[in-house]
């Protein structure tokens, strides 16, 4: 028996190698394989040419997210090819026998949103998606991450997946987080510190006791954005926190089962002396509100410092309409966005509604207040939450992915800009032309109040 230290990822990843190619790359076993309407359908094709079953249809989940509308999802869908989309990820589901939260079901939305919120998503698996932000469900401990149409196709058929044993690094934060900082802000100044590329070829483990104190839905967060800095994924060891928010959910083990998976789960952290390839180390003290200036993740800055000189990436600035050492506070902002499997859980609206609260919608914004999900939609309405931004003149809308990434009927204009909680800025990502800035939901919540960017430590 090998009683060689070994990291969390070594441990998931090595519970699931089938097969090992000699001086080449593993073939691993995937337990969930999560897909939408985008980058299934080329996939799908493909194995009907072929002749070939889905192998293990009760091992896929469907949900339309990406193309879908964020008002009136009771109607058609206007745009052509978002509606022939979702009709065929319908098709090719019931065709295959594979369960699909589709618009109107009390389980539909965003991907990485309701994985964990039902309770597939669990701590020792390996997920997979045709969507970079499945690094979200690091979270839990799992090793999870995105992958192309051809490896969607080769999961579908084989419940397997080729893939080469990325490197490791750890990232710990150690520390207590200052007033209005929240993890959106931990990880963009992570990005920040080691660029849009500083995780390429590592596999990240999020460690410290920061990160310990976090709630689940705020490690989601941080893991989402793991691949932002070019990292294959994100992880942090499961604990009580990850056991808490499970416990009961819709598909979580339940009575012996429960037992029995914590027992498990309770053995997936790195072993003291296990060896990583990379560590980094922040202190929580210096965190403070963020927010991108530029056209990549890893263009972000305090929100109080000037925007940088730039030796590369000068276009950037000339895109934003910037100038170096431009002060980004007091910035006049055309549009608010909350939302995207970044910033779509219950929690985010909840901070985003304690900052409103009481207060108005300032004249020049347009806000897009949209939920992760039909439950957490529910959430909003039975906590009161949509009184509260009614009250303050913002509109709840219907869940999807909306200006996220402007594949749907969400778009932001040319020329204009928005403050988004999304998880990415670059060129017309929200909209040929839009010009992104990312922040937190409490950063997001301070600008649609005053209309300009604000650091929310002025109004807590």
């Amino acid at each position: 028996m090998n009683t060689e230290p070994k990291t969390l990822f070594e441990k998931v990843w090595e519970r699931h190698v089938v097969h090992q190619i000699k001086n080449g790359p593993d073939i691993l076993y995937i337990d969930k394989h999560l897909i939408h309407e985008v980058t299934s359908p080329v996939a799908f094709d493909g194995l009907e040419k072929r002749g070939i079953k889905v192998a293990r249809p009760n091992h896929t989940i469907a949900t339309s997210d990406h193309n879908i509308p964020t008002l009136n999802q009771e109607l058609p869908i206007k745009e052509e090819l978002s509606r022939i989309q979702v009709q065929k990820l319908t098709e090719n589901c019931n065709k295959n026998g594979i369960k699909l939260y589709g618009l109107g079901h009390p389980y539909n939305g965003i991907v990485h949103i309701i994985g964990p919120e039902l309770g597939i998503t669990q701590p020792g698996m390996t997920i997979v998606c045709g969507d970079s932000h499945t690094a979200t469900h690091g979270a839990f401990g799992c090793i999870a991450f995105g992958i192309g149409t051809s490896e969607i196709e080769m999961v579908l058929a084989t419940q397997c997946i080729i893939q080469t044993k990325p490197k490791t690094m750890r990232i710990s934060i150690n520390g207590k987080l200052g007033k209005g900082i929240t993890s959106k802000d931990i990880i963009l100044y992570i990005i920040s510190k080691l660029s849009a590329s500083g995780g390429t070829g590592y596999f990240v483990e999020f460690a410290g006791n920061t990160i310990e104190n976090l709630s689940m839905e705020a490690r989601m967060t941080i893991c989402n954005m793991a691949i932002e800095m070019g990292a294959r994924g994100g992880m942090i060891a499961p604990d009580e926190v990850t056991y808490n928010y499970l416990k009961d959910r819709e598909f979580s083990p339940k009575s012996s089962d429960w037992d029995e998976a914590k027992t498990y789960w309770s053995t997936l952290h790195s072993d003291k002396s296990a060896h990583f390839d990379k560590e980094v180390s922040f202190e929580a003290e210096d965190i403070e509100p963020m927010i991108t200036y530029g056209t990549n993740p890893g263009m972000g800055i305090k929100i109080n410092e000037s925007v940088p000189e730039l030796e590369e990436n000068s276009k950037a600035l000339e895109y934003m309409g910037l100038k170096p050492g431009q002060k980004l506070v007091g910035k006049i902002v055309d549009y608010v966005f909350i939302g995207s499997c970044t910033n779509g859980r219950i929690e985010d609206f909840r901070a985003f509604a304690s900052i409103i609260k009481g207060k108005k919608k300032a004249e020049n914004i347009t806000c897009w207040i949209v939920p992760g999900s039909k439950q957490v939609e529910n959430q909003i309405i039975k906590e009161g939450l949509k009184d509260i931004f009614d009250a303050s003149g913002f509109q709840l809308r219907q869940p999807g992915c909306s200006a996220c990434l402007a594949m749907n009927e969400d778009k932001i204009p040319a020329g204009k800009y928005s403050v988004s909680t999304s998880n990415r800025n670059f060129e017309g990502r929200q909209g040929p032309g839009s010009r992104t800035f990312l922040a937190s939901p409490l950063t997001a919540a301070a600008v649609a109040i005053t209309g300009k960017i604000t650091d929310i430590r002025e109004i807590l």
